[in-house]
């Protein structure tokens, strides 16, 4: 009889969000003081409206989002608000992560500095470089 490989389990939404949160222990300053309110959420897929609202009809397609007003467009006239939230979709993030090979690490933390990018109003070059300060 030949011998199996022991049966493997696709990490679940807390250990998604344990990588996520050590990818958001390892943004540099500045932009870590800024990040300490802001809210973290894996679910499985985004919902119907976020993605109808995004022209997105594969929920596969999106693997995070950033929900919130960039740093730089926040005043004290803002009044009251939702608190800043980072979207992880725990499903889309595991079918990319089997279709490239890539590190689920590595994956989570290019998601993870992608939104918190999107927190700060950076371009793709400045997300690139935070990517590279944040050990991805």
């Amino acid at each position: 009889m030949s011998e199996q490989a022991p049966l493997q389990f696709a990490p679940d939404a807390a250990r998604i969000e344990a990588l996520a949160r050590t990818a958001l222990a390892r943004i540099p300053e500045p932009f870590a003081e800024h990040l300490k309110d802001v809210v973290l959420l894996v679910e499985e897929f985004a919902d119907d409206e976020t993605l109808d609202a995004m022209e997105i009809e594969d929920p596969f397609a999106l693997t995070g989002l950033y929900h919130g007003l960039p740093v730089g467009e926040k005043s004290a006239w803002t009044g009251v608000a939702m608190p800043d939230r980072i979207h992880l979709y725990r499903r889309a993030l595991l079918d990319e992560w089997v279709e490239t090979g890539v590190a689920l690490e590595a994956l989570i933390t290019h998601v993870v500095v992608h939104e918190v990018g999107h927190h700060f109003g950076l371009s793709d070059a400045d997300m690139h470089a935070l990517e590279e300060a944040a050990g991805a």
